[in-house]
């Protein structure tokens, strides 16, 4: 790959992954309407690292105290402090590990398509839109076990192309009442798992193709980089513009994205 392929492939990763716009989705159709080669696994784990890390480092001290307090709650048998957000996020991560297991296959070959993606970007876009009417004032530390199967559920639908992570679990923490700010950061932290598990389920891939070729170590060290800090920022200021312009920006985005695909397709 080229540095202009690199730095592209990255910004969309950083950006797309946080953002309710789907980062398979756009991962799928830069290469298709540029005619660019396949990336390769391994450049597909390297800006996956980059966006782990920017997430794990712009989340640090909730991290910290979450993993702290939940060794605390499990040594003690009690809630304590960010024990009950840390509990949260890994029982709503298993419906989307359960998903991914039983159907990753179909999910990496018959859905990455463009019709596929057509559909779940104008499908969820709709969905986005009825959430944002929603007020709620609840944040983080209250979730309670029914918002973590929905929000967890809504998770396990994002692993279809186009349908954005984010997207669908900060509409789940809306209709759920959340604050969007809150439904923003749970979503954020959802992903810590998640994007975990997708980086080693993209190594154990790399691993076995190992012998294919050799490994472009510019290319994965500037692709994890630039994932990285594009994802950093676009937390941040997605974060302050959220509270702000709530999710109409991006249904926007999302239903002109479709259509254009839509004529493409047909």
């Amino acid at each position: 790959m080229d540095s202009l392929q690199i730095v592209v492939l990255a910004i969309v990763q950083g950006i797309t992954e946080f953002l309710p716009i789907s980062s398979s989705g756009h991962l799928i159709l830069v290469p298709y309407f540029t005619n660019w080669p396949d990336q390769g696994l391994e450049f597909d784990l390297a800006v996956h690292i980059g966006t782990l890390t920017a997430i794990v480092v712009y989340f640090r001290r909730t991290l910290a105290a979450m993993a702290r307090d939940w060794a605390l709650s499990v040594a003690q048998r009690r809630e304590v402090g960010e024990s009950r957000l840390a509990w949260a996020v890994l029982f709503g991560t298993i419906p989307a590990g359960l998903v991914g297991l039983l159907f990753r296959h179909d999910i990496e070959t018959t859905l990455r398509s463009p019709i596929v993606v057509a559909s779940t970007t104008i499908g969820y876009a709709l969905l986005m839109l009825v959430a944002d009417r929603r007020r709620g004032q609840r944040n983080e530390r209250s979730i309670g076990w029914l918002d973590v199967v929905v929000i967890g559920c809504a998770q396990a639908l994002a692993l279809v192309p186009g349908t954005s992570r984010s997207g669908v679990t900060i509409s789940a923490g809306l209709f759920r009442n959340l604050s969007r700010e809150a439904a923003a950061r749970f979503s954020f932290l959802l992903a810590v798992p998640v994007m975990a598990a997708a980086g080693l389920a993209d190594a154990a891939g790399f691993s076995g193709e190992s012998a294919s070729g050799p490994v472009d170590a510019r290319g994965i060290v500037l692709g994890l980089v630039v994932s990285a800090a594009t994802g950093f920022a676009c937390i941040h200021y997605f974060l302050k513009w959220l509270t702000r312009f709530g999710l109409l920006p991006y249904v926007i985005y999302r239903l002109v994205l479709g259509a254009i695909l839509l004529a493409f397709v047909f």
